[in-house]
């Protein structure tokens, strides 16, 4: 386990089927287990590997976890410095050579680390975290089950295989014989022109790849009726994207989920084609299959039934723990429960995703999430997207301020105001809104709040302050 043995199991029953397509380079499973197995003898117990979408990274990380191998992906946009410091880190985490090195294209022991997880970083050295085999098997389980994925399924995941969403989604399709698909970069032309010819049936991404796939999509007439489904994660999806997701895949179950790279899956709903949505809800769906959730305060206690506090998850699917970087907050545990921090509650059974508690806005002395902001902003007519953040404030400690995206024309602050005042409490409304041009987005598509407050402390041309 993980993928290893199913890999051999499809090599030998439909060697000549496509395993991955990445940056228009095909292998099929015979091409991709005997290219694998040819590195297995020259490949070290511990791999950084650090190298741009192609069938040649599929084929080195199929090798580097071989045995009991393990193998540390780097983002290859990152820094050289940086690179190069966390290569020293994960080659100091290798023990002496075995003396009898495995070197069968074969999954080691359940129990045994296979993968060094890196949080996303850009300066700072991101912390590293382990996983087991296992955890990796039974999280290839549940979400099989859970987004229904078949044989037949052709995935395309268009970004970074360094990000974990994109790395799993393609061990997950290896470990379900199912074709893979992804790009060199992220291009939306390239993304409509396999959707059209290459039978691509399933696309996992994040909501800002969507929304302008989706758009663009619509006005280039470009037909996505053969998708059936679609998995989004990074952030809860605004209306306004799934809107546009549904007019332009109308065929596609669309779902979303919560989880973190340290926890996997957690929770997740799906959408049915025609299903209705709520908008701007926090709701993020039921515990996902062998997934336990509750809602527990900062001493490990329960928290009553629809109150807030840390979501607590207890699961077979949850990493070892932080190699380094562990500074007792980022992954914390009570007993069998654990949390990365995020916030939320239970009601009816479902999870409602507030935010990190970092993300959290303190104002006045109370407490607002910006999530929550961000979910009842995109659910205003004539807002395709927005972002809000919490700025400086000599009087309240911090403001409450928001930056949004207009879906057509014009919008004045008065419109908006107007529109949160029956979905929104009055201590959680923005007290200043920012024009933006375009979301202020991280390197992997994720929307920035620390990016927004930059733009406007900066008077950043991408950012223009909204009168009435």
């Amino acid at each position: 386990m993980p993928f290893l043995d199913k890999l051999q199991r499809w090599a030998g029953q439909r060697p000549h089927d496509t395993a991955v397509v990445i940056a228009g380079r095909r292998l099929d499973w015979e091409q991709l287990r005997d290219a694998a197995a040819e590195l297995v003898a020259g490949t070290k117990s511990v791999t950084a590997l650090c190298e741009a979408n192609s069938v040649d990274f599929a084929v080195k990380f199929a090798a580097a976890v071989a045995g009991g191998r393990q193998c540390a992906v780097l983002d290859p946009s990152w820094s050289a410095p940086l690179q190069e410091d966390i290569i020293r880190r994960v080659e100091a985490c290798a023990g002496p050579a075995p003396v009898s090195p495995d070197d069968q294209l074969a999954d080691g022991p359940p129990d045994s680390s296979f993968l060094i997880g890196l949080t996303s970083g850009t300066t700072a050295v991101p912390k590293a975290f382990t996983r087991s085999r296992q955890s990796w098997q039974e999280s290839f389980d549940a979400s099989i089950e859970f987004f229904g994925l078949r044989q037949d399924d052709v995935t395309l995941a268009p970004g970074p295989l360094a990000a974990s969403l994109n790395l799993y989604a393609l061990a997950e399709c290896l470990y379900a014989g199912s074709e893979f698909q992804t790009l060199e970069t992220f291009d939306v032309g390239d993304v409509h022109a396999a959707i059209t010819h290459d039978r691509v049936t399933r696309l996992v991404l994040v909501p800002t790849m969507l929304r302008m796939l989706s758009e663009r999509g619509m006005t280039g007439c470009v037909d996505a009726s053969s998708v059936r489904t679609i998995i989004c994660a990074g952030s809860k999806l605004d209306a306004r994207t799934l809107e546009a997701a549904r007019r332009w895949a109308p065929n596609a179950t669309i779902y979303e989920y919560y989880g973190a790279s340290e926890l996997s899956f957690v929770s997740g709903l799906g959408l049915a084609p025609g299903q209705a949505a709520t908008a701007g809800g926090t709701g993020i769906g039921r515990p996902f299959p062998g997934v336990d959730v509750r809602i527990l305060d900062d001493d490990g206690a329960p928290v009553p039934d629809g109150g807030y506090g840390n979501i607590c998850v207890r699961s077979g699917m949850v990493s070892n723990g932080y190699l380094w970087g562990d500074d007792g907050e980022a992954l914390r545990s009570f007993g069998d429960w654990y949390t990365v921090g995020d916030q939320g509650y239970l009601a009816d059974g479902e999870l409602h995703i507030l935010g990190r508690r970092a993300d959290m806005i303190l104002t006045a002395g109370r407490n607002v999430y910006p999530h929550e902001v961000e979910l009842a902003l995109a659910a205003v007519p004539g807002v395709a997207a927005a972002v809000a953040a919490g700025m400086a404030d000599d009087l309240r400690g911090q403001r409450v301020v928001a930056g949004v995206v207009p879906s057509h024309g014009g919008i004045s602050a008065t419109q908006l105001r107007a529109g949160l005042e029956d979905i929104l409490s009055r201590h959680k409304r923005p007290l200043q809104y920012y024009l933006l041009q375009e979301l202020p987005t991280t390197d992997r598509g994720k929307v920035s709040r620390n990016l927004l407050l930059e733009w406007i402390n900066a008077r950043d041309p991408r950012v223009r302050a909204l009168g009435a």
